[in-house]
């Protein structure tokens, strides 16, 4: 029985085999069978083997794509351009504007109606040009050392440094050094001061002058031990109460002192009577602008007739004054008077319509008699007001119209008297031009 279900299998199995091949064929050329058997079902991979091939995957078109960036790259880039464009357009800018100043006509010294703005030394009474004001200042205050030792050094803290807020504390920590040496004179640690203690370091030592003022008190640098290193401190020796009353007044002078400026200097001239007396020719010095800027300028004086057609609101019209007004750091002012002849002088733009007055007042004859200035438009200019020169559109060059008081006038001639016949002192008249 077992043999005959074995030969029932071997003969299932034959019928299976498919088609018969020679023992000496080739065993890779063998055709496929065909039969009906039903193929092995392909095993779904692990969660394991998922994620290794996506990993695997993603390298791959990772190597494939180029990189995306960020939100913070997008910046840094977009920033990083934006830097070298800038930089680029500011290079090219200058280019241009050297060109273009060097391209801008030169004025004849000879055409001008002001050679330049010059400035007077306080302290030395000498002529100096805006470049080298601060300059000569300096070295002035400098030079006064050997003259007064604690004036020179109270210029000092007041002019050397721009920052008030500085000199403010630098002056009342040494208003509190003195004060306690006054109250305690016989203390020794009120008349010693470590120069690395901090608040010498922080308040004093970024002050020029501070030091020196110190110094002119009769303090002393002095190197002492503390904790086996050397220090330096600055000692006062004990002072007589006399010496602490001088002490006192030296202090009051640091406390009310001024920063010394160069004073504008008027450039006071006389002229004769002439047609040309509204026509100005004026240096770079009286504009705050750059060559670049003054060539703008220029080309925008051709749209003034079409601004002034357009409707503007008051805000508007104010805040383009004030604009126009900011462009000039100076004036300069001719005077238009009675007998023809004319007086001109250079102001600050910001300095107020009373030094005008003042200015006109110093070249009469008879200072005495009270007097007006028309402003070009025929309003009158009133001492009495804290009005700039820049707020009555006198800048950078005007032409006033000068006017006895009518009512004095009349008195005089009531009373028989006459007005002199030279309105301006002699000293002036000796030095009179004609404008050319």
């Amino acid at each position: 029985m077992k043999k005959f279900f074995d030969d029932i299998k071997k003969d299932i199995k034959f019928k299976q085999a498919g088609p018969g091949k020679k023992l000496t064929d080739d065993a890779s050329k063998a055709p496929v069978a065909q039969g009906s058997a039903p193929t092995r079902a392909r095993q779904s991979p692990t969660d394991g083997a998922q994620r290794a091939g996506a990993a695997a995957l993603a390298r791959v078109e990772q190597q494939q794509r180029p990189r995306v960036h960020t939100s913070h790259d997008a910046i840094r880039n977009q920033v990083k351009r934006e830097l070298e464009a800038e930089a680029a357009a500011v290079a090219d800018e200058k280019k241009e504007a050297e060109s273009e100043e060097s391209t801008l006509p030169v004025k004849d010294p000879a055409s001008l109606s002001v050679s330049g703005v010059f400035f007077t030394c306080p302290l030395t009474g000498a002529t100096l040009t805006k470049a080298e004001r601060e300059v000569r200042i300096k070295e002035a205050i400098l030079m006064w050392f050997s003259e007064d030792p604690v004036e020179a050094s109270v210029m000092m803290v007041h002019t050397f440094n721009k920052d008030r807020e500085k000199v403010k504390a630098a002056v009342d920590i040494i208003s509190r050094y003195t004060e306690n040496i006054c109250k305690n004179p016989t203390e020794e640690k009120y008349r010693k001061i470590k120069v690395s203690n901090k608040v010498f370091q922080e308040k004093m030592s970024c002050v020029e002058g501070s030091r020196e003022f110190l110094q002119s008190l009769g303090f002393q640098s002095t190197m002492l031990s503390v904790d086996g290193q050397e220090e330096e401190f600055l000692l006062l020796p004990e002072q007589e109460p006399s010496a602490l009353e001088v002490m006192k007044e030296k202090l009051s002078r640091l406390q009310k002192g001024e920063p010394v400026r160069a004073q504008l200097d008027r450039q006071l001239q006389v002229y004769r009577p002439s047609p040309d007396a509204t026509h100005f020719e004026l240096p770079p010095d009286f504009y705050n602008l750059s060559a670049e800027e003054l060539k703008r300028e220029q080309q925008l004086k051709n749209e003034v007739v079409e601004r002034n057609a357009m409707l503007r609101t008051k805000a508007m019209r104010e805040k383009e004054e004030q604009r126009e007004r900011r462009k000039y750091n100076y004036a300069l002012l001719r005077v238009r008077m009675p007998d023809g002849n004319i007086l001109q002088g250079t102001f600050l733009a910001r300095e107020r319509v009373a030094t005008l007055y003042e200015f006109v007042r110093t070249a009469l004859a008879d200072s005495w008699q009270p007097f007006e200035l028309l402003a070009p438009g025929g309003q009158k200019l009133k001492e009495d007001e804290e009005v700039a020169i820049n707020e009555c559109n006198l800048v950078p060059a005007a032409v006033v119209t000068f006017s006895w008081d009518a009512a004095v006038q009349a008195d005089i001639a009531a009373a028989g008297g006459q007005s002199a016949k030279a309105i301006f002192k002699a000293e002036l008249l000796e030095n009179i031009r004609t404008l050319s």
